[in-house]
């Protein structure tokens, strides 16, 4: 109980002392901030969250230059897919181009129509479910590919990539991150959209957070699975169990301007917030 509510403190401070709107302004989710209307950052969230891998900057970049084409109101652009698909011909992100993207606007274009919005239908699958978020995401996926016509197991990568199947057990980093931001109470960085409990949040698990969840004890598996993120969530739960991802986004850009490593590195865990109960750092250790 002790550790924990040392861990409880440092993490405290890592939240408190990040500086929101400059990191904001850095990440994917700063653009979606850009739009007032619930529609429009429904949107723009799920087209960000699905390019989000990579280098940041380039994220964000492409990102731009995808939404400059479309215009100011991606929603109501969404709802004629000739037009949309006809402004991104030719735009290139990884493994995605611009049809595929598009399709996916105008898929979810059709589900907001059909359902009032995006959010609407996560939190009717949510009930659906039972509660079960894993199922609860796997079902929103399933819709949005058979909306979009976003087929799994193509010939290229793209379509498969852009809506990954959750019960096929990763840690479907991108589709949390996305549900992480709708969810989440308005707080500069989450937008508070969607009426689901944040208690029901998975914390969404690329490397950096990996990483800094081992050295913090919140996890001993070595792979980045959906076990290991609810196995992490499951821990972060015992801080705050009504909103157990709360610490996701500042814990995740810690990690990138710390390169947190994984053993005892006194040049890059200088001035680290949460080395006092890292497991390299411990006095145990």
């Amino acid at each position: 109980m002790a550790s924990r509510v040392r861990l409880k403190q440092a993490l405290d401070v890592v939240r408190e002392s990040c500086d929101l709107p400059a990191r904001r302004d850095a990440d994917p989710v700063g653009i979606v901030h850009r739009y007032a209307h619930p529609l429009d950052r429904e949107l723009v969230g799920l087209i960000a969250a699905s390019m989000a891998f990579g280098n940041v900057k380039t994220i964000r970049n492409k990102l731009e230059e995808l939404l400059a084409r479309v215009g100011p109101s991606p929603h109501l652009a969404a709802r004629d897919e000739a037009a949309v698909v006809a402004a991104l011909r030719g735009f290139r992100h990884r493994v995605y181009r611009g049809e595929d993207l598009a399709r996916l606007m105008a898929g979810a274009a059709r589900l907001q129509s059909a359902h009032g919005s995006l959010g609407e239908l996560f939190a009717s699958l949510h009930r659906e479910t039972g509660g079960d978020t894993r199922e609860s995401l796997a079902r929103f996926c399933d819709r949005l590919r058979e909306s979009s016509n976003l087929r799994r197991g193509g010939a290229r990568r793209g379509p498969s990539h852009m809506l990954p199947d959750p019960r096929a057990g990763s840690a479907v980093k991108r589709l949390l991150l996305y549900v992480r931001w709708m969810v989440r109470p308005a707080d500069g960085i989450d937008l508070g959209l969607w009426d689901v409990p944040s208690s029901a949040l998975v914390i969404p698990v690329d490397t950096h957070i990996h990483k800094l969840a081992r050295n913090l004890g919140l996890t001993k598996r070595d792979d980045v699975s959906w076990r290991t993120a609810t196995e992490i969530t499951a821990a972060l739960a015992e801080l705050d169990a009504g909103d157990p991802v709360k610490y996701d986004f500042s814990l995740c850009h810690m990690g990138m301007l710390q390169r947190c490593p994984s053993r005892r590195d006194p040049v890059r865990c200088e001035g680290c917030p949460v080395k006092p109960v890292c497991r390299h750092w411990s006095k145990k250790n």
